[in-house]
């Protein structure tokens, strides 16, 4: 009996010494425990992502889409032809200001071209009341191209000038400019006079030469004006 006393408490010794090592081993496990769900976790949040985008379920963030730019009215479409006529009919009647940009009366100047073809279809479908849908819409279109031109046109002869001209051609030119210039500010009127007639026979010998002519409007103003005796227009506002 005593020998089986001495037994069972050797084996419940041995099995309380079992379970406290076990507990030691689990409690010293936890740390990597925690790591390896962390882990675990993570990896199926990154198998779940790849198989959206392999599914396509990705969804685009929505955005309202641009409101369209409304159309200019025929209104307005025709007050604007309208300042681009006052605009060139402003230089064709303004001798300085061709003397100045002659290229911009050259139709030999590919940009001057381009606007001079542009300026009258435009003026083709210029009307005086709103025309039907088909015809205000071309005449839109041919008004902004008319414009576009007119603006390259005014760029290309800012950048010629009198390059296009011969050395004793652009002297010509600048004697006529500081002529008219003088004639436009004195208050004498033979000095007036006297500047008018030596601007228009050197405007003759240019014209003579065919590399300058003024535009017919701009010629019947300064002979007006030389012949009244009076002060040319002044230059177009550039």
């Amino acid at each position: 009996m005593g020998i089986l006393i001495v037994v069972a408490l050797v084996t419940a010794a041995a099995a309380a010494l079992l379970i406290f090592k076990v507990v030691e081993v689990l409690v010293g496990s936890l740390p990597l425990l925690f790591v390896a769900l962390v882990l675990l976790l993570g990896l199926r949040r990154v198998r779940r992502a790849a198989r959206r985008r392999r599914s396509g379920r990705q969804v685009p963030a929505l955005r309202p889409p641009a409101p369209a730019a409304a159309e200019p009215s025929w209104s307005d479409t025709h007050a604007r032809f309208g300042v681009l006529q006052q605009a060139y009919a402003a230089y064709e009647c303004d001798a300085l200001a061709v003397l100045r940009l002659p290229a911009l009366a050259d139709v030999t100047v590919p940009a001057t071209a381009r606007f001079v073809d542009a300026f009258a279809h435009a003026q083709a479908l210029d009307t005086d009341t709103a025309p039907p849908p088909a015809h205000a819409a071309e005449y839109r279109h041919t008004v902004e191209l008319a414009w576009r031109s007119w603006r390259a046109a005014t760029e290309a002869a800012e950048r010629i000038r009198l390059t296009n001209l011969s050395t004793q051609e652009q002297s010509s030119v600048q004697r006529v400019i500081k002529l008219l210039t003088t004639a436009e500010g004195t208050t004498h009127t033979g000095e007036r006079q006297s500047a008018y007639a030596k601007a228009r026979e050197e405007l003759a010998k240019l014209a003579h030469t065919g590399h300058l002519q003024l535009p017919r409007a701009a010629a019947a103003r300064l002979e007006a004006a030389a012949r009244a005796g009076l002060a040319s227009p002044q230059p177009a506002a550039g």
